[in-house]
């Protein structure tokens, strides 16, 4: 099965989000959208996504700021398209230098920026599976799916197998339990008791026996993955 890659709007511009949504759903992106930098930065903190389209003046945060909690609070490598009204040299620099991947002016040509958006994609995936993962003393290779810690191999199911990738790649941050769900089970309702059961399974296998744990509950919001013990 082939799953659609999970797009993030941020844009103030009530029609332009519209018409950017309405194109890139057509194409068969899933979108979730965002008014103001404080609603992105909740949604980028509570969800994975494949990509973010933000414009560069926004209410509350500007876009310029949400970069920078992306690549300097986050640590996400996530892919992301400033988008602005504003044409000259300087501000393209500006935007680079703070972590932006790409730059487009309005108005948007919605077919280059679709473009744009799924050789962005393309290169993050492949970059991603070719990605070796590490946190103190734990390793994936997610290209051959070899996992291992303290030089001994792991074996786990499937699922906690997804779950330990994704909780790897956000490292040292949380992952929020419904980011967790949708990794596993895309926009079905999750399972909160079948979550609590494939964390169980991932802790056996990655922390107990090393007597040491890796994997952290954070109450009240999800999951975290670091060689810190530092209380939370």
């Amino acid at each position: 099965m082939i799953v659609a890659s999970r797009l993030l709007i941020v844009e103030d511009d009530r029609d332009l989000a519209r018409n950017l949504i309405d194109y890139l759903e057509i194409q068969g992106y899933v979108t979730d959208y965002a008014a103001d930098g404080y609603a992105a930065v909740n949604l980028l903190a509570a969800n994975s996504y494949d990509l973010a389209i933000i414009d560069l003046m926004l209410p509350g945060i500007d876009g310029v700021s949400i970069c920078k909690r992306l690549r300097q609070q986050m640590y996400s490598s996530l892919p992301v398209v400033m988008m602005t009204a504003k044409d000259d040299l300087d501000t393209k620099i500006a935007a680079f230098d703070i972590g932006a991947d790409d730059y487009v002016v309005k108005p948007v040509a919605l077919r280059e920026l679709e473009a744009r958006v799924r050789a962005l994609i393309r290169r993050s995936k492949q970059e991603t599976e070719s990605a070796i993962l590490s946190v103190g003393d734990l390793r994936f290779d997610t290209g051959t799916m070899k996992i291992e810690r303290a030089g001994k191999p792991i074996t786990m199911p499937p699922v906690p197998t997804r779950i330990l990738a994704l909780l790897m790649r956000h490292a040292p941050n949380v992952v929020h339990h419904l980011a967790i769900q949708r990794e596993i089970w895309g926009d079905e309702p999750g399972d909160s008791h079948a979550l609590v059961v494939h964390i169980h399974a991932l802790r056996n296998a990655v922390d107990k026996p090393f007597g040491t744990a890796l994997i952290q509950t954070v109450r009240g919001f999800g999951y975290r993955i670091a060689a810190d013990h530092a209380a939370l």
